[in-house]
């Protein structure tokens, strides 16, 4: 699969750079780079790439304010030198979050990441056409439309499959993810929390805090506080996801 791929950082070497990593791999088709970011609003609207590349700190319109203009389908990996920048890149458009200076392996991972998230994408849309043609490829994405009951995670060099019944709740770790498991196991991955929130089944799965998402069949449970009781943790619901989680204490409470 080839995706498309927009530049954006004020730095003409860092553009350069990154220019370099892109011609290296074929899965790439640089579509345009911008040391403007404001100019660069017109090219993704056009464009509309799958990727877009972004530094953060740049004069009249930063990185953060960007990511939130881009186009639906496009997803950001941001490219910084400031990595405090980590937790805030999940509250917007962010599959990824690489830190300067930026080494060639880190970018590769971040495409992979980048190619298995378009690829889910491909495969969705498959099952779709295939269910208007006829009895047997209803049958086909029926079958196929089931919801996974795993994942891979790729975690100190390997992909390694988890069950998603076995996920008690994710919280988030400046630029990786912490995955806590049953059986007072854990696994830490270089995601974002967006990315996994997307990844989950929405209706197992709820994000109640900047940096937690919990799995909703394990909470034990709920003190007046909204304070979650989940495996050894107590999680608070903070102020910005209480109105979904109240909807799911409605929905399920007698």
């Amino acid at each position: 699969m080839t995706l498309s791929c927009i530049i954006v950082d004020d730095e003409p070497l860092a553009v350069r750079l990154l220019e370099s990593y892109v011609n290296k791999m074929p899965s790439l088709k640089l579509l345009g780079s911008y040391t403007d970011s404001v100019e660069a609003i017109n090219a993704l609207k056009e464009q509309q790439p799958d990727l877009l590349f972004l530094d953060i700190q740049m004069p009249d319109l930063n990185g953060m304010e960007l990511a939130s203009m881009v186009p639906a389908h496009t997803r950001v990996i941001f490219t910084t030198a400031f990595k405090e920048y980590a937790f805030e890149s999940y509250e917007v458009n962010a599959l990824d979050f690489l830190l300067k200076p930026i080494r060639y392996s880190k970018f590769m991972v971040a495409v992979e990441k980048a190619q298995q998230w378009f690829g889910r994408g491909e495969e969705g849309s498959q099952i779709g056409t295939d269910s208007q043609s006829g009895t047997d490829s209803q049958n086909h994405a029926t079958q196929n439309s089931v919801a996974p009951t795993s994942l891979f995670l790729r975690v100190d060099g390997e992909l390694r499959q988890v069950a998603i019944d076995d996920i008690l709740y994710v919280s988030g770790m400046k630029d990786y993810v912490v995955f806590y498991l049953e059986g007072n196991r854990k696994m830490v991955t270089h995601l974002t929390m967006k990315a996994v929130e997307d990844m989950l089944p929405t209706n197992a799965f709820l994000r109640v805090h900047r940096s937690y998402i919990v799995a909703l069949r394990k909470i034990r449970s709920i003190d007046r506080n909204n304070c979650i009781y989940i495996g050894k943790e107590v999680i608070r619901v903070t102020d910005a996801y209480k109105e979904a989680f109240k909807l799911f204490l409605d929905e399920n409470s007698l």
